[in-house]
Parts: structure tokens; sequence; C-alpha cells
């Protein structure tokens, strides 16, 4: 059997049951649990499963599950979100050009963005969505392909909008953060999200706790004298020394 064959039929059975962990598709579809692995993490790069410890789940397409994804994922570590974004608005002065990218604390900055006249550059739907709503920040929207669940637009033509912009900050949001940079789960985020980080003066990182530790699918970016990191709670040792190894910054909203 080939890896994609292996990765076609993994993609089957996880349309047909949901979720399935690493050993019973292993047990299945034949190769090693780090076979299996790869596959999932082609999946997961793909927008099409959800990896979790142990296993991987599939992310439903219909706009409906993904209103309701984005929602469910907004109210979860609802503090820690709002105290991070209350940080970085405060550093964030009326007039300043930002952009923001389509994660869910970067949605809690910009819902406190939304009262300062600020001028905005997104790849997600749910911020311009919400900037549209208030009417007094001008937004530009990166055209380009719709990545599922959050509503977040990648590809070809959102890299090169962003190519052909300036702003004074990024405000962007990741999946992990170790000794070695902040991580990304998307192949197609990470794209979107180094050309961001190229059109911006500086980038603000909005990293909560739970992502201590934990790496993705690929590294976004590592640490250097542009970037901040902007979390809850003190980072490993690790982190902390990484951070200030390289000349970034490190802030906590407590």
């Amino acid at each position: 059997m080939t890896n994609k064959q292996r990765t076609d039929l993994i993609e089957r059975h996880l349309r047909d049951h949901k979720y399935a962990d690493l050993r019973t598709l292993a047990d299945h579809y034949g190769g090693s649990l780090s076979t299996v692995r790869r596959a999932l993490d082609d999946l997961e790069a793909r927008g099409l499963v959800r990896r979790h410890h142990g296993g991987a789940s599939l992310i439903e397409t219909d706009a409906f599950s993904q209103e309701l994804d984005f929602l469910s994922r907004i109210q979860k570590q609802a503090d820690r979100k709002f105290a991070i974004a209350s940080l970085i608005a405060e550093q964030v002065q009326p007039g300043t050009s930002v952009i923001l990218d389509g994660g869910t604390t970067t949605y809690a900055v910009a819902r406190l963005l939304a009262e300062k006249r600020v001028r905005v550059i997104t790849n997600s739907l749910p911020v311009a969505s919400l900037f549209g709503e208030v009417g007094n920040v001008e937004t530009i929207v990166a055209g380009g392909s719709i990545l599922g669940r959050l509503g977040s637009l990648v590809g070809p033509q959102c890299e090169a909008a962003f190519a052909e912009v300036h702003a004074d900050v990024a405000i962007l949001g990741g999946t992990g953060i170790t000794e070695a940079g902040v991580w990304n789960h998307n192949a197609l985020v990470i794209a979107v999200q180094r050309k961001m980080m190229a059109a911006a003066e500086r980038t603000l990182f909005a990293l909560d706790a739970t992502k201590f530790g934990r790496k993705a699918l690929s590294l976004a970016t590592p640490f250097d004298r542009r970037v901040t990191v902007v979390t809850d709670k003190p980072p490993p040792e690790t982190v902390v020394k990484a951070i200030a190894d390289a000349g970034a910054k490190l802030k906590l909203a407590v």
C-alpha cells in the first residue's frame, strides 16, 4: 500500500467514524504509528482533520458546523484570551495600520480595536464582518480560498495581497510555542502568516499558556527582534531564554 492510498483510506475512515485513535488506524491500514501520524499531518495541513493527543477527528465542512466551531473556540479560555487581547489593544494607537489573522484570540483583539480608528488588513472573514458592523474602521480584506472552520482566507492570492501592503504591526495567533519559536498546524496558514510578518514593522503573537511546549506541523517563525510574545503566564525558562537571546520581547497579561 502506498502512502497516498493509506492517507486516502484514513480520510475515508474519519469521514465515516468522525474520530479515530492512532492504534486503530495503524491496525486497520497497516504501517507504524509514525506512518499514521504523517498521514494525519498531511490531512491536517489540508484542513480536513483536527489532531488530538493520540488520534484525530474529522473537521465538519458545512457552514453551520464551521460557525459553531468558531464560536465554541472563542469561548474556550475566554478569560485568558480577553486578558491577552486587552494588553495588545492597549499598545495600538489610533491611526495605526494593523494586520490581523484569523485566530480566535486575534478576533478578541479585533473587538477591542473596534473602538479605535485604526486601519485593518485581514484574511479573516469573521474579523472583516465585525468591523463591517462597526463601520468606523477602514478594513481591507485579502482575497483567497476559504480555509474551513475559522473562515480564514489562504492561498497564492492571499499571500500576494500581503506582499503588496505595509502595516505598523501584525497581530497573529499560533498553535504552539517552544524555544525554537512559534508553530502553526497548517501549511497554508503559515505561508500567509510569513507574508504578514514581512509586511509589518513588528509582530505581536497572542498565545495563551495552553500553547506552551506545543509543536505543530511547522515552525511559523523563530524569535527575532521584531517579534513580541504576549501571553497570560510566564513560559518555561527555556522559552524565556530563547526569546531574550533572540532580542525578542515577552509581555505578560496579568
